[in-house]
């Protein structure tokens, strides 16, 4: 078996974050009262914290022990890494990496299919980088 480099396993966790983000909005909008916009922000927040650092392990550059969705943007630009125009619309999403998952529930729903187009727009962006280049 080829061993996956941390690239493609940060990408392939960062997808599997964004579908159960993407699942339980549907159970939500299902009915299903048992669930919390707080929890499908907490993935989508996951996903673009794997994300971006997928791609500053691509490009072989450190990234540090964050959650901090900004922090990790500003690493990307730091070494002058392309990515989507309007990923900085993620940065929000830090509040739900610790904070967010014990606060009171907000009402954030009109923001979440906003993030979820700029996670799909980093995801088609990441896997075409990976993909011209192997």
């Amino acid at each position: 078996m080829e061993f996956m480099k941390q690239y493609r396993v940060l990408v392939i966790k960062a997808k599997a974050d964004l579908k159960a983000g993407k699942n339980l909005l549907e159970d939500i909008e299902q009915g299903d009262e048992e669930l919390d916009i707080g929890v499908v922000m907490f993935h989508l927040q996951q996903s673009a914290e794997k994300l971006l650092k997928a791609l500053l392990s691509y490009h072989q550059h450190h990234y540090t022990k964050t959650h901090s969705i900004r922090e990790l943007i500003g690493a990307v630009q730091r070494y002058n890494i392309a990515m989507p125009e309007q990923s900085e619309q993620l940065i929000p999403l830090s509040y739900y990496a610790v904070e967010g998952r014990y606060a009171v529930i907000h009402d954030d729903m009109e923001d979440v299919d906003k993030y979820i187009l700029r996670l799909d727009e980093l995801v088609h962006f990441i896997n075409e980088m990976i993909s011209l280049s192997e």
